[in-house]
């Protein structure tokens, strides 16, 4: 089965080295928490509020071993008014045998007031 997997992270700074840094983490946990490869990951999109810049989340996945062939694409976020600034958010597709209400999504930082509800 193909499940999505989102999650999404802020930043402090709009500093290349903050971006890649709190991708790669943010990453890191959705995949250690869902049990999941690379691959097992069909693909992975993140977006970013028109504030960050700097870099390209999808580079932290290039620093990652055994990430090469996963397709990874970056796009803006629509500014919304009053939306949370400074967030990078993620939507991974992967293979699972996880039921849809066992996937764990993540959020981190100030992201974490998006989905309240998820919070486990």
């Amino acid at each position: 089965m193909i499940r999505g997997i989102r999650g999404a992270t802020t930043v402090e700074n709009n500093h290349a080295d903050e971006i890649v840094q709190r991708s790669a983490e943010l990453l890191a946990d959705l995949v250690q928490q869902n049990g999941i490869q690379p691959e097992d990951i069909v693909s992975v999109f993140f977006t970013v509020t028109e504030d960050v810049t700097e870099a390209f989340p999808a580079k932290s996945i290039r620093e990652l071993e055994g990430w090469t062939y996963v397709p990874v694409m970056c796009m803006r976020e629509i500014p919304v008014p009053d939306s949370l600034q400074k967030c990078i958010r993620v939507m991974v597709t992967a293979e699972t045998t996880k039921d849809q209400a066992d996937i764990h999504h993540i959020y981190h930082h100030e992201a974490q007031e998006l989905r309240p509800d998820l919070k486990r």
